[in-house]
């Protein structure tokens, strides 16, 4: 393995040290070189889309490890999701509401208060993504005050639209995105609410990112954050 001459995170000479490790220069930070590597590779598995597991049965890591670099990963995505879109939207933006439900609850008379709801914002080819409170709140109240006729109407009307949506011959960024935000949640097969932003900002940073940069720029933010 080849070991850099200038440190990770700052750029800065290194010191070699005879234990394997590395010292800087400049900010005096001291590291493994191997766990350095290690976790380059799981950035790109990340941004290939392996999942948690898989990554960990071929790094030979605990699937708790790669989770919460994962996790980490994907808090960097929503930062970086926010400053870009920030930085270069225009006042030509449009947006529409989009609500998703998992498919394994779609014929659930009470899904529609598990689902989440969110604007999708168009700026160029790219999309930025705005979710919205939770109806989970609303759930136990109107299920004991006999209201399910009420709800499932709204959510039968929902699922009509979306067949329409999927018919439908407007191909712009934002249905391109919801397209593809249901394939990229679909295999994680349910996630809880306290994860879903996240989940739901690392499809927004993927779609807007060219596959082969995705891990160029999650290198940079990663060793900045961690400097």
């Amino acid at each position: 393995m080849k070991v850099s001459d200038t440190c990770i995170y700052c750029a800065s000479p290194l010191y070699h040290l005879r234990e394997g490790y590395v010292k800087c220069s400049q900010c005096k930070k001291k590291y493994s070189p191997v766990r350095i590597n290690q976790i380059k590779t799981l950035i790109q598995l990340f941004c290939n889309d392996e999942n948690a597991l898989e990554a960990s049965k071929s790094l030979n890591i605990t699937y708790v490890t790669v989770s919460k670099y994962y996790q980490k990963f994907r808090h960097i995505c929503a930062e970086y999701c926010e400053d870009h879109y920030h930085l270069h939207r225009t006042n030509e933006s449009q947006y529409e509401e989009y609500l998703y439900i998992e498919k394994s609850k779609r014929r659930d008379k009470t899904a529609i208060f598990d689902s989440h709801n969110f604007l999708t914002f168009s700026y160029g080819e790219k999309v930025y993504t705005l979710l919205m409170p939770s109806l989970v709140m609303y759930k136990q109240q109107f299920v004991e005050d006999n209201l399910e006729g009420v709800y499932y109407k709204e959510f039968s009307k929902f699922m009509r639209m979306s067949k329409i949506i999927k018919i439908s011959e407007h191909d712009n960024a934002i249905t391109k995105f919801w397209h593809y935000f249901e394939q990229f949640i679909t295999p994680f097969k349910g996630v809880s609410n306290d994860h879903f932003p996240y989940y739901l900002k690392e499809a927004e940073f993927k779609f807007n990112t060219p596959k082969q940069r995705r891990a160029e720029i999650l290198e940079v933010l990663y060793f900045k954050s961690n400097g």
